[in-house]
């Protein structure tokens, strides 16, 4: 058989695979499962109301001719950009893997179906609640790192350009620990 056959068999069969077992593999979260999700990246990570940690993994393809520079990314191949949330048990929970390797992160979740969801209130994120504690009331929210936007439900660092204030560095470390897990979680993905 000629690639483009092989090709052809090979997405249309994986195609198939996720329209039918998507919603039985990869089912979206409900309230009850954020608000686990949340405690366990309080007691695991100490970022309390954090529903996952987001961001995006190139996985390198061959472009197909004519492509131009369309899957082309920053690091200098072709590739496909898987944007992911993971908890904090390392397990994705929701995927996006449509972008193609030229796109920022924070370009692909402006325009995922994610970012829509959120924006529409249908992802069953819980109310803010107070935490460790406190007066002190907080959105569940997921974090990421400066490539993405600053929204109520989408948490990052302070930038570093300015002098940061003791409490902004303690928040920025308590970020980046519970972000790292997105991290660790593609580079389980990528040792198997």
């Amino acid at each position: 058989m000629g690639k483009s056959t092989v090709f052809n068999i090979i997405f249309e069969t994986c195609t198939a695979l996720w329209n039918k077992l998507r919603a039985s593999v990869l089912e979206l979260p409900t309230t009850e499962d954020w608000k686990g999700i949340g405690r366990g990246f309080e007691s695991q990570w100490n970022f309390p109301n954090c529903i996952g940690a987001i961001d995006g993994k190139h996985i390198p393809i061959q472009a197909s001719a004519g492509a131009g520079s369309e899957y082309y990314n920053y690091k200098g191949f072709h590739s496909k950009v898987l944007l992911a949330i993971c908890d904090y048990r390392y397990a994705f929970t929701m995927l996006d893997i449509e972008a193609t390797g030229r796109q920022s992160d924070g370009g692909i979740f402006s325009r995922s179906k994610m970012r829509k969801y959120f924006e529409e209130d249908r992802m069953g994120v819980p109310n803010p609640v107070s935490v460790l504690d406190s007066d002190n009331v907080l959105h569940f929210v997921a974090v990421g790192d400066q490539a993405f936007s600053l929204t109520t439900y989408l948490m990052t660092p302070y930038s570093e350009n300015n002098k940061l204030s003791l409490d902004q560095r303690i928040f920025n470390y308590r970020l980046s620990r519970a972000r790292r897990i997105i991290e660790n979680t593609f580079g389980i993905l990528t040792a198997k």
